[in-house]
């Protein structure tokens, strides 16, 4: 049996980050699924519970679990406790990530250690601990949340675009590590989303440059990640970038 054959109520969505901005529009977009949903959080205990009260009341199941996943023993608290509520993984959605940006020549060490601990560390580790369970179940898809600068590189993010450049080297080497036991991963890669990160990035200076004239939606990544992680085109997919820009970078 592999992952297609499994009804999606059966099938449980770790989602990182998953209480704000695009985790939290990919965490209702599974859990409108069918699929049980834990949502992992750093900080934001309220907007996780409300994330986690939606989805319940829509009928599905969902839990808000805590945890840094920048650190390893945070991580393996989140699989393990997830495994013990609902016995399985199938879907893993590495979208924690911040930001903190400035020119190289000003960045400070911690800047640059920071984002690089969460936003490629933080995926390293998470995608470990999920890789166990889910050769032994023969079935799992995992979805890394990339970006396009981690592609084309942004003044003022040097740390940022090596953190989400590297999250998609990770993405091809360990795709090609556990795909004879069913396991795919791929990554997908916003351009400029209308979220929390980007309201104060000015959108007429960036418009010109997407062709679509317009800043994505945090929805319109939720659908890819849908895509990859519940249609059965999915389980032929792997070791993929998508990107969803409106058109910024065109290969």
């Amino acid at each position: 049996m592999s992952t297609v054959d499994l009804p999606l109520n059966e099938q449980v969505a770790v989602v990182t980050g998953g209480s704000r901005g695009i985790g939290r529009a990919i965490a209702l977009i599974l859990g409108n699924m069918g699929l049980k949903v834990v949502v992992n959080y750093a900080r934001s205990s309220d907007a996780a519970e409300e994330v986690v009260k939606i989805i319940t009341e829509n009928g599905g199941e969902a839990i808000a679990l805590q945890g840094d996943v920048s650190q390893a023993e945070a991580v393996d608290t989140l699989i393990k406790t997830s495994l013990e509520k609902f016995g399985r993984i199938d879907v893993l959605v590495n979208n924690a990530g911040i930001t903190r940006d400035t020119l190289l020549m000003r960045m400070k060490s911690e800047d640059w250690q920071g984002v690089i601990d969460l936003n490629l560390t933080g995926v390293f580790l998470c995608t470990k601990a999920v890789t166990k369970p889910m050769l032994k179940q023969k079935r799992g898809r995992i979805i890394n949340i990339s970006s396009v600068v981690g592609q084309m590189g942004n003044p003022g993010q040097a740390n940022y675009s090596a953190a989400k450049a590297g999250v998609i080297g990770l993405t091809k080497a360990v795709a090609k590590e556990v795909a004879s036991r069913g396991v795919t991963v791929n990554a997908v890669a916003p351009g400029f989303i209308a979220t929390d990160m980007t309201e104060k990035v000015k959108a007429e200076d960036i418009l010109q440059f997407i062709p679509l004239g317009r800043l994505g939606t945090a929805e319109e990544v939720a659908g890819m990640v849908r895509f990859l992680a519940t249609d059965p085109a999915g389980a032929y997919i792997t070791g993929q970038v998508f990107n969803v820009d409106g058109g910024m970078v065109m290969a």
